[in-house]
């Protein structure tokens, strides 16, 4: 199962969760794409922003287990997407005074090099090491078998930086 940028969406991520690996066959694997530096989005509906140690909390207390998370991106990263994000705002925004307007444009046209560069270093910097600041994380996962009296794992799960 794959959910990509939807938990931070979701009011009650246990209930969801819960779902998630209730139509999961016995060891059926969710892969889900989780956003950490991006800006808050469909305003009011985003409520979440995780860490890796608490998605492998939330993921283990819904029954999955072999947890892995991985970081997306890292510092250089984040700094080419809020440089982007500003430039296009210049360009995009909207702007009720008509002077501010004409002043964003001419801002962001002539910051259209340092934009293309920003994404440019960006892509680039996708291929290094994640770290602590990151676009996100992937995290992947196994449904655990719940036997009573048990671990909900039959094995032992993955350990995460």
């Amino acid at each position: 199962m794959i959910a990509t940028e939807t938990l931070e969406h979701v009011a009650d991520t246990g209930q969801f969760l819960g779902e998630i690996g209730r139509v999961l066959k016995p060891d059926g694997i969710v892969v889900l794409t989780i956003p950490f530096a991006a800006r808050w989005h469909y305003i009011p509906w985003d409520y979440y922003r995780f860490t890796p140690s608490g998605l492998k909390v939330i993921l283990d207390k819904a029954g999955f287990c072999d947890l892995i998370v991985y970081a997306r991106g890292n510092a250089v990263t984040v700094a080419a997407y809020k440089a982007m994000a500003v430039g296009l705002a210049l360009l995009l925004g909207r702007f009720e005074n008509p002077m501010s307007l004409v002043l964003a444009r001419l801002i962001g046209a002539i910051l259209l090099p340092v934009l293309a560069l920003a994404a440019l270093v960006g892509q680039i910097s996708l291929r290094f090491e994640g770290g602590d600041d990151c676009l996100g994380y992937t995290v992947i996962g196994r449904r655990g078998t719940v036997v009573p009296g048990e671990s909900r794992c039959s094995t032992v799960s993955a350990e995460t930086g």
